[in-house]
């Protein structure tokens, strides 16, 4: 009887000294463990890949020299000839992309289109101005000559047909286009553009993406000092 209350004390002083050990795990370890988790994501995790390096700036090829990469976060798209038939895609960018990122000051969504189809392209943007604010959705008109030189120096594995892809792409400040080079949905991983008619892809990758180029910048600003905002 004396060993089995001798047991049943011991017992419960280790039960009181683990409860302690835990209270003290979860109140310093737990934090100190995600803190260096979270520093060893942002800087592991914190770049978003170069896929092609310096395209051709869209000044290249506007008419109307209003438009420009450089110092921008710039998602770009091709409108093409028949834009009533591709507006879905477009809409699902507005959506998905457009809305949540332009309140950032150097976001832009750039769409590029024939300079014959001014018509439809003001339909389009018409449409789109229904519900959203329009100030940072930029329209360039050109040849297509010059639409396909300037969808050249993206250096895909695809081509545009009718001066149309379904495809958007993110260009970073420098000019640089931004993909993954690890996809696990892509034969040998590197992705260039993101399907605006896959809503999915647009939740998924690119809106994950954007995030980590702005975080990545937002990051490079804090290391640097500058008080200036993305």
């Amino acid at each position: 009887m004396v060993l089995t209350t001798f047991f049943l004390l011991h017992l419960e002083k280790m039960n009181k000294k683990s409860k302690n050990y835990g209270i003290l795990f979860a109140l310093f370890i737990l934090p100190l463990v995600f803190y260096i988790l979270v520093s060893t994501g942002i800087n592991n995790f914190g770049k978003l890949a170069i896929v092609t390096p310096k395209v051709l700036d869209i000044s290249e090829i506007d008419s109307a020299k209003t438009t420009i990469f450089k110092d921008k976060i710039s998602i770009v798209c091709f409108l093409g000839d028949d834009m009533q038939s591709v507006k879905g895609g477009i809409f699902n960018l507005n959506q998905k992309i457009y809305k949540p990122f332009y309140g950032f000051v150097d976001f832009q969504i750039v769409a590029i289109y024939p300079k014959d189809k001014e018509k439809e392209m003001n339909i389009l943007k018409k449409e789109i101005g229904g519900f959203t604010d329009m100030e940072k959705w930029k329209f360039v008109a050109a040849s297509k000559e010059k639409i396909i030189l300037f969808y050249k120096s993206f250096k895909t594995e695809n081509t545009l047909k009718n001066a149309y892809t379904p495809k958007a792409f993110i260009i970073d400040r420098e000019g640089n286009l931004r993909g993954r080079l690890d996809d696990d949905d892509i034969e040998g991983g590197k992705l260039f553009g993101y399907n605006m008619h896959s809503v999915a892809e647009l939740n998924n990758k690119m809106k994950d993406d954007v995030k980590v180029l702005l975080a990545e910048y937002r990051l490079a600003l804090k290391k640097n000092g500058a008080k200036r905002k993305i």
